[in-house]
């Protein structure tokens, strides 16, 4: 794998309110490489956006060393700050940040103006950096003549004309609609590989995180609880907050995880991973089973989701695809006794 771009180690970040002490990052260990999209993923108040701060240079931690590039950043006075922030720091945020007087070419060029670059290099500059992003025809266009996901590529090709060397993604597709949200993401991940740029991203969407990211790093209450690909943190949650928080998670604890697993624990199964089958189906090696009645049964077109009331006590959610199944015979199966199946090895243990 490449050098770590950034290397963050134990990094904390505590507020001081008033009487209140507020520990906002607590001992936080990431690194991410040249050329690699980490998303940073969490509820509110989890301290991704803190830690985006610290990133940018916008505040510095209480303790801890962050690496920037080979340099470390987190004792540096406010002035060489200010110099990393605007030489090698690229950000794009949820609001584009547009001046509406000017042209697409002229937004654009804006940072290479407080850089000091002359007129004809600096549009030279933007001109290429609009054509990176797909905007050659747009040059002269201003913000209300452009879509939102052309707004938004003009606010990218603002933050990537510099050339800096991380890029800073604050929640920047949450102004749009769903159906765009969905184009320009895949937008943003094809410019991001063609220029092999080294992304950080804040975001609450977990699809955004899942479809866009390399890694991501799942935020709890000031710390990252699980860092990895999108497959390995969906499949193989580490903790019951990432079981739950990413995607939809069954939990078995207490006394189904004794009855129906044999062991004790809290353990994560995928409702994806279950499958229905008739009373009584037997059940390979491999296998785990319990009985149960369906109590509930939502029909979303490609999938089916099935909430199933389980003997030992507690609900279990199963989700079907719909690929041979009419809607008519899926909701048929709603009272119904049925066993549910899954392999043992797409169950995790999430807590002890």
């Amino acid at each position: 794998m490449s050098r770590a771009l950034i290397s963050l180690h134990h990094i904390r970040k505590t507020y001081v309110l008033g009487a209140q002490t507020v520990h906002a990052l607590k001992k936080i260990d990431l690194e991410i490489h040249q050329g690699e999209y980490v998303a940073l993923m969490g509820p509110s108040g989890s301290g991704k956006s803190t830690l985006m701060n610290v990133i940018g240079c916008l505040d510095t931690p209480s303790s801890g060393e962050y690496w920037l590039n080979g340099k470390e950043v987190s004792q540096m006075s406010d002035v060489d700050l200010s110099k990393v922030r605007n030489d090698e720091i690229g950000f794009v945020f949820q609001t584009f940040n547009l001046l509406t007087r000017l042209t697409a070419l002229e937004n654009v060029a804006l940072p290479l103006v407080y850089a000091g670059i002359p007129l004809k290099e600096r549009n030279e500059r933007a001109a290429v950096t609009l054509e990176k992003v797909g905007l050659s025809d747009r040059f002269h266009h201003k913000p209300n003549e452009l879509s939102g996901g052309q707004r938004q590529r003009v606010a990218i090709g603002r933050a990537i004309v510099r050339q800096p060397k991380v890029f800073l993604f604050d929640e920047p597709l949450s102004n749009l609609d769903a159906k765009l949200r969905r184009r320009v993401r895949e937008d943003i991940r094809e410019l991001q590989q063609k220029l092999n740029l080294t992304v950080a991203y804040v975001t609450h969407d977990q699809e955004e995180a899942l479809t866009m990211s390399d890694r991501i790093a799942v935020f709890n209450a000031g710390r990252i609880e699980q860092v990895g690909p999108p497959a390995e943190v969906y499949e193989r949650p580490s903790t019951e907050f990432v079981a739950g928080f990413v995607g939809t998670s069954n939990l078995l604890r207490d006394e189904s995880a004794r009855k129906v697993l044999g062991t004790d624990g809290v353990f994560s199964i995928r409702p994806e991973k279950m499958r229905i089958v008739e009373p009584m189906a037997p059940a390979a090696a491999h296998e785990h089973h319990v009985d149960g009645t369906v109590a509930e049964v939502v029909y979303v077109g490609d999938t089916t989701r099935y909430v199933v009331d389980i003997d030992p006590g507690g609900r279990l959610v199963a989700v079907s695809q719909n690929a041979e199944t009419s809607s008519s015979q899926v909701l048929e199966k709603r009272g119904q006794r049925i066993r549910l199946i899954w392999d043992r090895a797409h169950e995790y243990k999430v807590h002890d």
